[in-house]
Order: C-alpha cells, then structure tokens, then sequence
C-alpha cells in the first residue's frame, strides 16, 4: 500500500481528512449499520396512525446556507396576548432505537464533527440529510414542543406530541432576515411569512426577559474557517443577524422546557434525564474582573466602570458599553475578558443550574441528528414519561461520557483545523510582508493576546518580541506582521510601529 503524500503537498481537504481519521473518526459506516439505515429507507414508518398529523400546518426551517441536516422547523401564532410556539424537532429517537447497530455507533461517536468544508456525520447521511431530516415538501416525523407564551415571553404551558410534519419551505437567516427588512417582496402571500413576523415578536420578548433576569449575552462575531475549491483554506468572520438570535431563543425555550419536563418526570421513576450543567463564575474571578475595570476607569474615565457594589449587573454593565466609535475596540477586549470568567459547561444526570442561559435546568434536546446526547433524551421525554421503557443507569453514564468526549473532541479538531489556517495565511503574509491590524484582548505571563481585525482570529505575540516598545493595554490597536518561525516551529509576530519610536537596539 502506498503512503500518503507528504503534509505540504496535500490539499487542505485531504490534511482535514487525515486530521479526522488520526483522532479516531470514521468517515464511513460499517455494513451493519447500513444494512439497518436501508431497512428504515424501505419501512419509514412515516405513515404510523400513532402521529400527530400536523402536516397541513405552515412549519417551515430556518438554517444557513447550504445545511442539509434540518433538525428544527417552525411556527408561531398569536395566541390572545402572547403567542402559540411549536418548535418541531426531527425524530431522530425513533430511528435510532438504543438496541441497534446505529445507535451503537452514534454512541460510540457522541456526536457529529465539524470542520472546514466537511463534517463527520454521527448518523449515515441517508438519515441525518434525507429521512430524519425535516427537508420540504415531504412528509416527517417529528417530536413537536407546542409552548404557551404569555405577553411577556414566558412560557406558561408545554405539551411534547410525536407527530408527523411537513415543512413548506427551506429557509436561510439571511433570507428571512432580507424578507423581515422588505427585500424579499416574493414571499408576500406565502402561508408561513405571518409566523416569521411574529418570531420577531417572540424573539424579542424572550430577549427583554434573559435582560431581566440579568442573563448574560455577548456581542459575538462568528468565525468562520472553510475551503476554497477544497484546496485552500479561507477565513472570514460575521455578527449574527437578528433572525439567528430570535430562533436561537425558541431553541433555548425548547431545551430549558424539555429539561424541566424530565426533571418533574411526570411520576414515572423510569425517566433517565441528562442535563446541561454550567455554574456560575467563581467569584474569585469576577472580583479580579471588577478591580482590572476599576483600573481602566481609573486611566480612560469613569464610563469604563463596573458598579457592582451599586446593584448593576454584569449582563447590564455589557449592554451598555459603546459598539462604535473609538470605544468599540476596549469594549470587545472587555467582554472577552467576561466570556473568559465562565466555567465550562459539562453534561451530568444531576440537575442543576445553567448560568449562561439563565435556567434552573437545561438540556439538548434541539440537535438529535448530531448528538448522541439529543437522541437519548428524546426517547426518555417521549416514551419515559409515559412509563415505556426500563432504566438503564450504566447506559446514562455511557452518553454522559460519550457526550462530554464529543465536545472535548470538537474543541480539538477546531483548535488544530485552526492552527492549519493560520499556518497558510501567515505564509502568504510573510512572503507578501502583509501587516495586519488587531486589538489587544489581554496581557497574560509573556504573551499579548491580539484579535485582529481582518481577517478575525485570534494570534498571540510574546513580550520578548516587542522590540523595545512599551507592552500595550487592553483594548488598544496593534499593527503586526510575521517575522517567520521560532526554533520551536512556533509562528513568530512583532509589532509595526514608526521607527522613530523603536529604540536603536531593538531596530
């Protein structure tokens, strides 16, 4: 058998693909589990009388560009002074039952895995793209939260029905959010535009109360690493739009509702619940956080600070920084600080809080075809409640392992698929002697952490190649270029300042 060719003359896909198989992922399925997804394809069980028929409801899904695996549709619908929500979720539990061959894999996988241009399916894509998958205009099962909103938001009843679907559109964010600002005068008339005005509504309402209940939200900007012609890398980055952030809080309702229903359990002692626990940042950190505020409003004036010890709430304190102008660099390195006073979050069949989202428990219930975790819980929420099915302890600890692995294992892969599209982009920097602009996101030991503008990834220099000049604070821009590898194979950055202001020795 011949060996592959060398690292730096493989195509980007290809080092992707060998980084996959390296960490133990398997691009393809075994014949086993083929042989069960191609029973399901000839028995679909889409035409079961035990269903809900939902199919002349206007659901529609939301997704990016180019998705394929469609976990989630929706429809909302004014209900008095608040609104109707269903959230229908791909019933991914039904063809994934815990004794078979695919359930055995996706276990044993956790989850799916992302990375630029590709992704390592958990389920075979004749389920998770075709099947399960809530695509338009054919018939779906599906596992529905129908959700009772009051005129603030709050969700005030929830009923979960397995029911079958069809979803009247395939929707992007930016298309719902071109429609939602008029440009999408062709839509006019279709069943479904009323339920996406009204998302803004419920959207809204849900943000106002996270706000209230002084949840913590973030300005995020999303970065994106993919593939050009699948044999370079590209890096680009974009804020969510608003239509992102609105489905994303149906996503949350369903996940935190589903979560208290396997808690209260119904009165059946067979439920099995796993949740998502995230405590809240130790204090320690935050009181270190409000002294370094105090310490820049000390030198930049008094807006900069944190009143804590007045009532204000971090969650307040952030929304009110200034995105624009001159204060919008210190503000991103400030909230990058805050995101870093968070603990990370883990899966656990104990309840407890979920500080990031603001609720007393929280589970994931949204992704089913991409996590192992999802598929469990659907069948504990469906058929534990209703007394169906017998405990099985060890086989919690098995998805609660399986589940924390996957995001270790995902953290991983984006950290090294990163690190691949930082190599190709300061080797072209180097040859092209590019300087890059970023701002300084913190000062840590011997290293100065830098977000750059554009593209926006995350660099860091060390003090030692400062050339003289005087460390720079938080938040403050930074000119840098690469001046080429270390004897550690490490990528080595400097600071681009008029020579005039480096001293002699350092020139």
């Amino acid at each position: 058998m011949s060996s592959p060719p060398p690292a730096e003359n493989r195509s980007a896909l290809a080092e992707l693909e060998a980084l996959a198989t390296d960490n133990g992922l398997a691009l393809e399925f075994d014949d086993e589990v083929r042989a069960e997804v191609d029973a399901w394809l000839r028995a679909p069980g889409i035409d079961d009388p035990a269903l809900e028929d939902l199919e002349a409801l206007p659901f529609v899904t939301i997704d990016n560009e180019g998705s394929k695996d469609l976990d989630q549709a929706l429809l909302v619908e004014r209900d008095g002074d608040g609104h109707r929500v269903r959230y229908a979720i791909a019933d991914a539990s039904f063809y994934v039952p815990r004794r078979g061959a695919i359930f055995a894999e996706a276990l044993r996988r956790g989850a799916s895995y992302y990375l630029p241009g590709f992704m390592v399916p958990m389920l075979p894509r004749a389920l998770s793209e075709d099947l399960v998958s809530l695509n338009p205009a054919v018939p779906r099962r599906a596992v529905v939260f129908d959700m009772r909103l009051d005129g603030h938001g709050a969700c005030t009843e929830t009923r979960v029905v397995r029911a079958r679907i069809r979803s009247k559109a395939k929707l992007t964010y930016d298309g719902v959010q071109r429609f939602l600002d008029g440009g999408e005068p062709g839509w006019e008339g279709a069943p479904w535009t009323e339920s996406l005005r009204l998302l803004v509504e419920v959207g809204e309402r849900r943000i106002a109360d996270a706000n209230a209940r002084h949840v913590v939200s973030y300005r995020r900007r999303t970065v994106e690493v993919g593939l050009d012609d699948r044999k370079s890398f590209s890096i680009y980055g974009a804020l969510r739009n608003d239509v992102e952030r609105y489905n994303e809080q149906l996503s949350l309702l369903c996940n935190a509702e589903g979560a208290r229903l396997l808690r209260d359990g119904g009165g059946v002692g067979s439920v099995e619940p796993i949740y998502r626990v995230h405590p809240a940042p130790p204090e320690d950190r935050v009181a270190a956080f409000a002294r370094e505020l105090d310490r820049l409003a000390a030198a930049r004036g008094a807006r900069w600070r944190w009143n804590r010890d007045g009532g204000q709430s971090l969650a307040a304190y952030l929304r009110e920084l200034p995105w624009d102008g001159e204060g919008e660099r210190l503000s991103r390195a400030i909230q990058r600080q805050a995101i870093m006073l968070n603990v990370r979050s883990t899966f656990s069949s104990e309840p407890g809080e979920h500080h990031g989202v603001g609720a007393d428990v929280y589970a994931r219930f949204s992704a089913p075809m991409r996590e192992v975790v999802g598929v469990f819980l659907h069948g504990e929420l469906v058929e534990g409640i209703t007394g169906e099915g017998a405990r099985d302890e060890a086989l919690v600890e098995r998805v609660i392992e399986a589940a924390n692995h996957a995001r270790e294992l995902q953290r991983t892969l984006t950290e090294r698929a990163d690190r691949m599209a930082l190599d190709a982009l300061f080797a072209r920097d180097l040859a092209a002697h590019t300087v890059r602009r970023g701002t300084v996101m913190g000062v840590t030991g011997a290293k100065i952490h830098v977000t750059l503008d554009e593209p926006p990834v995350d660099v860091k220099l060390y003090r030692r190649n400062m050339r003289g000049l005087p460390i720079p604070d938080l938040g403050e821009p930074l000119d840098l270029r690469v001046r080429g590898r270390d004897d550690r194979d490490r990528w080595v950055l400097e600071p681009v300042r008029p020579e005039s202001l480096i001293p002699p020795a350092h020139r």
